[in-house]
């Protein structure tokens, strides 16, 4: 090794970019400092029928007495976190136990030999067209995405997905890209979802079909642009693994991944092919039920036990090792959960310390007395500043549509514009906010350093927000 090469290496050694765990627990302790810097304030909240929930109450906001966050704070607030939905559809504690009992199921399936078969099989069917994998499974994610606001719902695929696109030769971070760029992108062109478009268009007061034209140009736009994006970094990976954003630990990604994968020796038996239908179908049950039979959370994490015992009697694994199995799987994942609760935890620090709503006032007095283009515009970067804070699509949806989307009546443009520039921001900032818990957990599951997510992801970051900003702006000046 040369001098230049021990020199790097030792300074990547002393500088050493800090855990997702680090950067979580930092960013609570800086929302507990702005809880004594920034003034505390309230909206006022009332119940709206239609939406089944309180949303804020148009020129309501005033200053209230401040509330502020203290070290004890800053320790319950993951505790909080877990236990606390907020302005969340579901307990950080849910989908954590459901990041557990995936990682138990996938542990299962893995025992029964049935992914390292099924993967070999595949890879030797698909040699040489490996790479259309990667449009295909992005757009069935973004249809998802677009539909129903497909997120936690991605994290039972991570693992199941990670080790096939390893073995056709790319990386991890092509892996974690194809789920949740291609559920991200859909969700940033929402049409027709229901935790995004159509509760911000109820509570801004409009039909949610309206502006659907512009969400569909944005949708197809962004999603060829991020399809192609990825593709690009994929081809150069597989024809350099050098040039790979976690090149250096690609061996050690490989045994993590494959460790327990030797597809060449393992026959592809009745029983396996047996067990890779049950295991298919519990995704498409999990799909059915949440847009046909109201699931979440609870029901989701049963259907999971539910198919690792079938499987585990079905491969005739035995008491002993089903159980040694789901439990070692269990565990692979629990570095996971605990993230989810430590990133709900800084939106917990600031709802407590009273300065959500008045980041939200801020950014009310900000859109007054703008031009149509100028209004949509900074609409859209105050969207993404609030997505920072609260990820919620929905939550977000409810706190700020109903004081923002009346602002559009002076500027000149629709409402739905406003929702339209809402839910781009959101989806925008959704596929790097360290406080959403999706994608700290995506991060997590696929090895993947924070800093290095960020590297892959800023010139796809700048082209999405030229893309939607062009899109927005025309659609201002035509009116």
């Amino acid at each position: 090794m040369g001098n230049a090469e021990v020199v790097a290496s030792k300074s990547e050694k002393r500088f050493r970019f800090p855990t997702a765990f680090t950067i979580l627990f930092g960013l609570t302790i800086l929302a507990a400092v702005l809880t004594w810097v920034v003034p505390a304030g309230q909206y006022e909240r009332a119940y709206d029928e239609s939406l089944g929930r309180e949303v804020t109450v148009v020129g309501s906001y005033q200053q209230v007495e401040a509330n502020p966050q203290n070290a004890w704070d800053v320790l319950m607030a993951p505790v909080a976190g877990l236990y606390d939905p907020g302005s969340y559809e579901a307990n950080a504690i849910d989908v954590a136990l459901f990041v557990l009992i995936i990682g138990g199921f996938i542990g299962v399936v893995t025992a029964t030999g049935a992914i390292d078969a099924g993967i070999g099989r595949a890879m030797r069917r698909m040699a040489g067209h490996e790479k259309w994998m990667i449009p295909l499974l992005m757009g069935l994610f973004a249809l998802g995405g677009t539909t129903y606001g497909m997120a936690e719902e991605t994290l039972a695929f991570y693992m199941l997905l990670i080790p096939i696109i390893i073995a056709a030769g790319y990386d991890s971070v092509t892996a974690v890209a194809i789920i949740l760029l291609g559920a991200g992108v859909g969700v940033l062109g929402s049409t027709v979802n229901a935790f995004a478009t159509v509760i911000a268009s109820d509570a801004a007061g409009i039909p949610f079909t309206d502006g659907l034209t512009l969400r569909l140009v944005i949708l197809v736009l962004c999603f060829v642009v991020t399809v192609l994006y990825v593709m690009r970094y994929a081809a150069k990976v597989k024809r350099n693994p050098e040039v790979s954003i976690v090149g250096d630990q690609r061996e050690a990604d490989r045994e993590y991944f494959l460790s327990q994968r030797s597809a060449e020796e393992l026959p592809f038996t009745r029983t396996r092919k047996l067990v890779l239908a049950l295991f298919a179908a519990t995704f498409l049950i999990m799909v059915w039920g949440v847009l046909m039979a109201g699931w979440w959370m609870g029901e989701m994490t049963a259907l999971f036990l539910a198919s690792s015992l079938v499987i585990g009697v079905t491969a005739r694994l035995g008491e002993a090792r089903f159980v040694e199995s789901f439990v070692g799987g269990a565990k692979e994942l629990l570095g996971v959960a605990l993230i989810i609760g430590l990133a709900r935890g800084i939106v917990v620090i600031m709802d407590a310390g009273l300065i959500t709503d008045t980041i939200l006032h801020w950014s009310e007095e900000r859109v007054s007395g703008l031009s149509s283009v100028a209004f949509i515009n900074v609409m859209y970067w105050l969207q993404i500043m609030m997505s920072f804070f609260v990820p919620s699509s929905s939550g977000l949806a409810v706190m700020s549509m109903p004081v923002l989307a009346p602002m559009a009546d002076f500027a000149g443009v629709g409402r739905d514009l406003v929702v339209t520039a809402y839910q781009s921001a959101n989806g925008l900032v959704n596929l790097i906010n360290p406080t959403f818990a999706v994608v700290m957990g995506a991060l997590a599951i696929g090895r993947v350093p924070y800093e290095r997510w960020l590297r892959f992801m800023w010139p796809l970051l700048v082209i999405l927000t030229l893309v939607i900003l062009g899109c927005l702006s025309l659609a201002a000046m035509l009116g």
